[in-house]
Protein backbone atom coordinates (compact mmCIF):
# COMPACT_ATOMS: atom_id res chain seq x y z
CA UNK A 1 0.00 0.00 0.00
CA UNK A 2 2.82 2.44 0.86
CA UNK A 3 4.25 2.36 -2.67
CA UNK A 4 0.86 3.20 -4.17
CA UNK A 5 0.35 6.39 -2.17
CA UNK A 6 1.20 9.65 -3.89
CA UNK A 7 1.84 12.51 -1.48
CA UNK A 8 3.99 15.54 -0.93
CA UNK A 9 6.36 14.65 1.90
CA UNK A 10 6.63 17.48 4.37
CA UNK A 11 7.37 15.18 7.31
CA UNK A 12 8.77 11.70 7.78
CA UNK A 13 6.29 8.88 7.53
CA UNK A 14 6.36 5.39 8.95
CA UNK A 15 4.52 2.10 8.57
CA UNK A 16 2.88 1.35 11.90
CA UNK A 17 0.14 -0.59 13.62
CA UNK A 18 -2.17 1.63 15.65
CA UNK A 19 -5.70 1.53 16.99
CA UNK A 20 -7.73 3.63 14.59
CA UNK A 21 -11.40 4.46 14.58
CA UNK A 22 -12.91 6.72 11.93
CA UNK A 23 -16.32 8.10 11.08
CA UNK A 24 -17.69 10.37 8.38
CA UNK A 25 -18.63 13.90 9.43
CA UNK A 26 -20.30 16.86 7.71
CA UNK A 27 -18.53 20.16 6.97
CA UNK A 28 -20.90 22.15 9.23
CA UNK A 29 -20.23 19.76 12.15
CA UNK A 30 -16.47 20.30 11.72
CA UNK A 31 -16.82 24.01 12.51
CA UNK A 32 -18.44 23.16 15.84
CA UNK A 33 -16.01 20.35 16.66
CA UNK A 34 -12.87 22.36 15.90
CA UNK A 35 -13.83 25.39 18.00
CA UNK A 36 -10.76 26.62 19.87
CA UNK A 37 -11.17 27.51 23.52
CA UNK A 38 -8.82 28.52 26.33
CA UNK A 39 -9.34 25.15 28.00
CA UNK A 40 -6.14 23.17 27.36
CA UNK A 41 -8.00 19.83 27.33
CA UNK A 42 -10.31 20.95 24.54
CA UNK A 43 -7.29 21.66 22.34
CA UNK A 44 -5.29 18.47 22.84
CA UNK A 45 -5.32 15.06 24.46
CA UNK A 46 -5.07 14.59 28.21
CA UNK A 47 -1.57 13.13 27.90
CA UNK A 48 -0.42 16.03 25.73
CA UNK A 49 -1.82 18.53 28.24
CA UNK A 50 0.01 16.76 31.07
CA UNK A 51 3.21 16.75 29.01
CA UNK A 52 2.92 20.53 28.46
CA UNK A 53 2.45 21.08 32.21
CA UNK A 54 5.44 18.83 32.97
CA UNK A 55 7.62 20.89 30.62
CA UNK A 56 6.38 24.11 32.24
CA UNK A 57 7.25 22.82 35.72
CA UNK A 58 10.70 21.44 34.82
CA UNK A 59 12.68 24.57 35.79
CA UNK A 60 10.85 24.87 39.11
CA UNK A 61 11.42 21.18 39.79
CA UNK A 62 15.19 21.51 39.17
CA UNK A 63 15.42 24.31 41.76
CA UNK A 64 13.34 22.31 44.23
CA UNK A 65 15.49 19.22 43.69
CA UNK A 66 18.60 21.18 44.70
CA UNK A 67 16.93 22.39 47.89
CA UNK A 68 15.18 19.22 49.05
CA UNK A 69 15.85 15.95 47.25
CA UNK A 70 13.28 13.97 49.28
CA UNK A 71 10.40 16.26 48.33
CA UNK A 72 11.58 16.17 44.72
CA UNK A 73 11.62 12.37 44.77
CA UNK A 74 8.11 12.31 46.24
CA UNK A 75 6.86 14.68 43.52
CA UNK A 76 8.40 12.42 40.82
CA UNK A 77 6.43 9.48 42.22
CA UNK A 78 3.22 11.54 42.28
CA UNK A 79 3.84 12.66 38.69
CA UNK A 80 4.27 9.03 37.63
CA UNK A 81 1.01 8.08 39.36
CA UNK A 82 -0.85 10.91 37.61
CA UNK A 83 0.55 9.84 34.22
CA UNK A 84 -0.50 6.22 34.81
CA UNK A 85 -4.02 7.34 35.70
CA UNK A 86 -4.17 9.55 32.59
CA UNK A 87 -3.11 6.63 30.40
CA UNK A 88 -5.74 4.35 31.95
CA UNK A 89 -8.46 6.98 31.52
CA UNK A 90 -7.48 7.63 27.90
CA UNK A 91 -7.55 3.97 26.96
CA UNK A 92 -10.79 3.17 28.81
CA UNK A 93 -12.71 6.25 27.74
CA UNK A 94 -12.00 5.80 24.05
CA UNK A 95 -13.18 2.16 24.05
CA UNK A 96 -10.68 0.93 21.49
CA UNK A 97 -11.01 -2.70 20.60
CA UNK A 98 -8.67 -5.21 19.00
CA UNK A 99 -10.60 -5.03 15.71
CA UNK A 100 -9.75 -1.30 15.52
CA UNK A 101 -6.05 -2.19 15.11
CA UNK A 102 -4.86 -1.35 11.60
CA UNK A 103 -1.72 -1.21 9.52
CA UNK A 104 -1.24 2.43 8.57
CA UNK A 105 1.23 4.79 7.00
CA UNK A 106 1.49 7.59 9.55
CA UNK A 107 2.96 11.08 9.40
CA UNK A 108 2.45 14.46 11.05
CA UNK A 109 0.38 15.68 8.07
CA UNK A 110 -1.74 12.69 7.19
CA UNK A 111 -2.52 9.02 7.32
CA UNK A 112 -3.13 6.14 4.90
CA UNK A 113 -5.06 3.00 5.81
CA UNK A 114 -6.94 0.12 4.22
CA UNK A 115 -10.72 0.10 4.54
CA UNK A 116 -13.64 -2.22 3.82
CA UNK A 117 -15.65 0.48 2.04
CA UNK A 118 -14.84 3.25 -0.39
CA UNK A 119 -14.61 6.80 0.97
CA UNK A 120 -14.70 9.43 -1.77
CA UNK A 121 -12.02 12.14 -2.01
CA UNK A 122 -13.16 15.37 -0.38
CA UNK A 123 -15.17 13.67 2.36
CA UNK A 124 -14.36 14.57 5.97
CA UNK A 125 -13.49 12.09 8.71
CA UNK A 126 -13.12 12.24 12.46
CA UNK A 127 -10.16 10.05 13.42
CA UNK A 128 -9.38 8.62 16.85
CA UNK A 129 -5.85 7.22 17.02
CA UNK A 130 -4.33 5.39 19.96
CA UNK A 131 -0.54 5.71 19.81
CA UNK A 132 0.84 2.92 21.92
CA UNK A 133 4.35 4.40 22.19
CA UNK A 134 3.02 7.15 24.45
CA UNK A 135 -0.47 5.76 25.20
CA UNK A 136 -2.02 8.95 23.84
CA UNK A 137 -5.33 9.21 22.05
CA UNK A 138 -5.37 11.85 19.34
CA UNK A 139 -8.63 13.07 17.90
CA UNK A 140 -8.03 14.59 14.48
CA UNK A 141 -10.17 15.73 11.60
CA UNK A 142 -9.09 14.87 8.09
CA UNK A 143 -10.08 15.26 4.45
CA UNK A 144 -9.83 12.25 2.14
CA UNK A 145 -7.40 13.10 -0.66
CA UNK A 146 -7.20 9.72 -2.37
CA UNK A 147 -9.09 6.42 -2.49
CA UNK A 148 -7.57 3.55 -4.48
CA UNK A 149 -8.90 0.09 -5.20
CA UNK A 150 -6.36 -2.47 -3.90
CA UNK A 151 -8.58 -5.56 -4.00
CA UNK A 152 -5.74 -7.71 -5.44
CA UNK A 153 -3.50 -6.90 -2.46
CA UNK A 154 -6.12 -7.00 0.27
CA UNK A 155 -9.51 -8.59 -0.58
CA UNK A 156 -10.95 -8.04 2.94
CA UNK A 157 -10.12 -4.31 2.89
CA UNK A 158 -10.02 -3.43 -0.81
CA UNK A 159 -9.66 0.36 -0.53
CA UNK A 160 -6.54 2.38 0.34
CA UNK A 161 -7.69 5.64 1.92
CA UNK A 162 -5.27 8.58 2.14
CA UNK A 163 -6.21 11.55 4.31
CA UNK A 164 -4.71 14.90 5.22
CA UNK A 165 -5.31 16.33 8.70
CA UNK A 166 -7.19 19.60 8.99
CA UNK A 167 -7.31 21.80 12.10
CA UNK A 168 -4.79 19.55 13.88
CA UNK A 169 -3.54 21.12 17.11
CA UNK A 170 0.22 21.78 17.16
CA UNK A 171 0.64 19.85 20.43
CA UNK A 172 -0.95 16.82 18.80
CA UNK A 173 1.21 17.27 15.67
CA UNK A 174 4.32 17.33 17.89
CA UNK A 175 3.11 14.16 19.60
CA UNK A 176 2.68 12.51 16.20
CA UNK A 177 6.19 13.61 15.17
CA UNK A 178 7.67 12.16 18.37
CA UNK A 179 5.76 8.91 17.82
CA UNK A 180 6.93 8.62 14.18
CA UNK A 181 10.57 9.30 15.11
CA UNK A 182 10.41 6.80 17.98
CA UNK A 183 8.88 4.17 15.67
CA UNK A 184 11.53 4.81 12.97
CA UNK A 185 14.34 4.42 15.51
CA UNK A 186 12.81 1.15 16.74
CA UNK A 187 12.51 -0.15 13.17
CA UNK A 188 16.15 0.77 12.48
CA UNK A 189 17.27 -0.99 15.66
CA UNK A 190 15.26 -4.09 14.73
CA UNK A 191 16.76 -4.07 11.23
CA UNK A 192 20.28 -3.67 12.65
CA UNK A 193 19.74 -6.53 15.15
CA UNK A 194 18.70 -8.89 12.35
Amino acid sequence: MADEIEEKRRYFRVNDTINLHHKLIDEHVLDKLSHVSNDVLSNCTLNTALDVLTQDSRALFTRLERRDSEIAEYLKIMDTKINLLAQAISVQSQQFFEHDTREVVLSATGLAFSNETEIKPGQLLELRMLLTSCMAVIVAFARVVQCKNIVQENPSQPFAICVEYINLQEDDRELLIKHVVKKQLQQLRDKYDQ
